[in-house]
């Protein structure tokens, strides 16, 4: 651009000077016409012809001039496109981007709401664990050996606690009692000793529901062990007995055992 206006300063200043060689070259013309003599004729001729020439210059510089100043207009124009071709350019980049943001928004909005429902679903899910009830035990019977044989059956009373989540086990009685209904899983192991047959059975509110028993000829140790997996309502109520003429061993080693839990509640 300054190019351009420098340009013009140019030709407009030769312009001026040539207008001022044209006046000049007139007066100095009629001098010479006036005072020279004839035999001068062919060189004033000569003279005249060569300042004729000065006209078609001057007009072909303004001829460029006008190119020049044309040139500006046209680059301008441009200069103007290119800024609203620009400015379109800027708008859609602006709008692909509000587009997008809202995009990351609703995306957002809906991580919202997934998060709020799983956040819901987990206190759900807490209040739904600290609610449900929790029962577990696990007993030995003695530390006093040999517990039989007795002439009568006797209920089997586990006096060493180690476990007693829910207190649903009493020691004091040898009875578990079911706190709420569901599905409960039980296990026991008894041990003979020497010659001694060893049995025990499972009563469910009184009523025998499993026998076992274990004859042992080789006066060594032997093991009973069964589980059970039970439907019980709340209230009923599980204890083992062992049976008249049957003895079962226990020490400080915890060889007769009894145990429990709620696996789930119906």
């Amino acid at each position: 651009m300054r190019v351009v206006v420098g340009l013009l300063l140019l030709l407009l200043g030769l312009c001026g000077s040539g207008a001022q060689g044209e006046a000049g070259g007139l007066g100095e013309v009629a001098e010479i016409n006036q005072n020279t003599d004839p035999k001068d004729a062919a060189e004033e001729s000569t003279e005249q012809t060569t300042k004729q020439t000065y006209p078609d210059i001057w007009t072909e510089l303004r001829a460029l001039r006008d190119m020049v100043v044309e040139l500006n207009v046209h680059m301008e124009l441009l200069q103007r496109e290119n800024s609203a071709t620009e400015l379109v350019s800027l708008e859609s980049r602006l709008t692909s981007s509000e587009s997008r943001t809202s995009d990351l928004e609703k995306e957002n909005a809906d991580l919202q709401t997934r998060l709020s429902s799983s956040e819901s679903r987990i206190d759900q899910l807490e209040r739904e664990n600290s609610e449900k009830p929790k029962v577990a035990f696990y007993t030995a019977l003695t530390d006093d050996g040999h517990l039989g044989p007795y002439n009568t059956d006797i209920t089997l009373k586990y006096s060493k606690v180690f476990t007693n989540i829910g207190n649903a086990y009493n020691p004091s009685t040898g009875f578990f009692t079911a706190p709420v209904k569901g599905v409960y899983y039980l296990q026991f192991t008894v041990m003979g000793l020497n010659a001694d047959n060893t049995a025990v059975s499972v009563y469910k509110n009184n009523q025998r529901i499993m026998a076992n028993w274990e004859q042992n000829n080789n006066m060594i140790q032997k093991y009973l062990t069964n589980s059970l997996v039970l439907e019980l309502t709340a209230g009923d109520e599980i204890h083992l007995v062992l049976p008249s003429g049957q003895s079962i061993y226990d020490s400080s080693g915890n060889q007769s055992t009894f145990s429990g839990s709620l696996l789930f509640t119906l």
